[in-house]
């Protein structure tokens, strides 16, 4: 086998085709392999170490409730400590490695990954309940992350060439772009292989080693990634996986002295919670703790009477159902102008009752949400709902051996109902009435979030106005709200989405780094 590490411009990776038999056939048999590597048990590996500890994480198929995924052992602030003692003593020599041979190791396991790209997949099926398209498409994802921060890395290290400094006689000027230190990496379980993926090696990339803490729900998945990296040839103690609790080794690592940044994808009360502890000072701390972070949203798409209402309403479908709506871009809300509400309203209850529910692995449409505080949680908005709209799809649990709920629609809600202020980050949809296109506008930033939205409407003077009110970090006209590409959407939001740090940008791995201007007499 041959790794390709040239660097050739940055193409996204393609999505598969499952209507394509030969693609069908590949994915099936990715799933019968994967399934039968299914319970098993995965160690702690600290460096060359390997610890099987007593306490272990259980990761649940979400879709089939009697299938065990994997049990991973657990870290403990023992452990962690010594995972943290040994990432110091790696980035001492990783600063050194040269910014072109850091970015070969990503391109490397992005090749690696993309010839196994069913079988990552087909572990996302199981662990995370995604359906083959969400699951290629986290895939694709996590291949594009690796690919676009190698050749980022590589550009930032030739600025000096690209961009360089003004020429003063006398002087040889120069700035470089040099590693923070030892960072803790949080990654979300909505998207377990990409952003996973995406976090840890921006950072990696940039110089940095890491301490991985995968969610609790998706760790095998993590465990994979970090397998991969290996197989690339990352040396070991750049990425330390530490799976364990939040409250036990989350906030040891945020609160410890030698942490010098947090990367964090989550919820809003988690990250305020990393945002507070992180800015409190400990004994033997010389730095200020830099947070890049994102915390979901509150998204939504606004209609106007002038929109391709077809369109319109088969995005609002696709975004905010997609994923069984746990994406942090998923549209909860929908605003649509009073002289066009029930034409759309209509058409979004005839797409949402095609959809059907079951099994990821048997490709369904709707698979199920992750866990049962997400179930629960979901269940409770819905009555929620129903008391402060008109339910007009969905509306309860659905048959299966596992969290699976009914895509739910509430229409006739106001702005300042719950369903929709407040995050679900499940199949419920909100539908509320504007009397006009500024109204709806206005409904739409009448929230504590600012993460993605979208306009519908063929008023090009209207489509400028929203281009420049509607507050969000990513806005997209006549198209769903969802699917961010790297190095297209560069993706991060505003107010308590997050630091608005743009993951898949050319800014990113400016995040990851800190800039030094070296000047010498000549």
């Amino acid at each position: 086998m041959t790794i390709k590490t040239s660097i050739t411009p940055f193409v996204n990776e393609p999505f598969t085709d499952f209507t394509l038999e030969e693609n069908r056939k590949e994915m099936e048999a990715a799933l019968v392999k994967v399934k039968s590597e299914l319970g098993r048990d995965y160690p702690l590996v600290i460096g060359t170490e390997k610890n099987v500890t007593e306490n272990k994480i259980v990761s649940i198929n979400p879709g089939n409730l009697d299938e065990v995924v994997g049990r991973m052992s657990k870290a403990t602030q023992e452990t962690t400590e010594k995972a943290m003692q040994l990432a110091l003593k790696t980035f001492e020599s990783w600063k050194r490695v040269p910014a072109r041979q850091r970015a070969k190791y990503l391109l490397t396991a992005a090749s690696l990954m993309r010839e196994r790209k069913h079988e990552f997949s087909a572990w996302l099926v199981y662990e995370s309940g995604k359906n083959w398209a969400e699951a290629d498409g986290d895939t694709a994802e996590a291949i594009d992350f690796l690919e676009y921060y190698a050749r980022e890395m590589i550009r930032l290290s030739e600025v000096n060439l690209t961009h360089p400094l003004v020429k003063i006689a006398g002087e040889y000027n120069q700035l470089t772009y040099i590693p923070l230190g030892v960072g803790v990496v949080i990654p979300p379980w909505n998207f377990p292989l990409a952003i996973c993926a995406g976090m840890t090696t921006a950072a990696v990339v940039s110089g940095n080693t890491v301490l991985l803490k995968p969610a609790s729900t998706t760790p095998v998945i993590a465990q994979k990634f970090v397998d991969l990296m290996h197989e690339a040839g990352l040396p070991t103690g750049v990425i330390n996986l530490i799976p364990g609790n939040g409250s036990e080794v989350g906030d040891y690592l945020t609160t410890h002295p030698k942490t010098r940044f947090i990367s964090f994808t989550g919820s809003k009360e988690v990250g305020l919670r990393i945002n507070r502890l992180a800015s409190e000072m400990a004994d033997g701390q010389i730095w200020i703790k830099r947070l890049v972070a994102e915390m979901g949203g509150k998204d939504g798409i606004v209609v106007d009477e002038t929109a391709d209402l077809d369109a319109a309403a088969q995005a609002i479908v696709s975004s905010a159902f997609g994923f069984q709506g746990q994406k942090c871009s998923a549209a909860s809300r929908a605003i649509v102008v009073e002289s066009v509400y029930e034409q759309i309203v209509n058409k979004i209850v005839a797409i949402t009752k095609k959809l059907e529910i079951g099994l990821p692995e048997a490709n369904y449409a709707i698979g199920p949400v992750i866990d049962k505080g997400a179930f629960d949680k979901t269940l409770e908005y819905i009555e929620i709902g129903k008391k402060e709209g008109r339910l007009i799809a969905g509306g309860q649990k659905a048959e299966g051996n596992g969290y699976y709920i009914q895509p739910t629609i509430i229409a006739d809600v106001s702005g300042k109902a719950r369903v929709m202020q407040e995050e679900i980050f499940g199949p419920v949809l909100a539908i509320a009435k504007a009397t006009d296109w500024q109204e709806a506008i206005r409904m739409y930033n009448d929230t504590e979030y600012g993460l993605t939205g979208s306009y519908f409407s063929t008023n090009q003077e209207r489509i400028g106005v929203a281009l420049e009110e509607m507050h969000c970090g990513n806005l997209y006209i006549n198209r769903k709200c969802t699917g961010a590409l790297v190095g297209v959407h560069p993706f991060g939001g505003f107010n308590l989405s997050g630091t608005d740090s743009k993951a898949g940008g050319p800014d990113y791995l400016l995040l990851f780094t800190q800039a030094k201007a070296t000047s010498q007499k000549v």
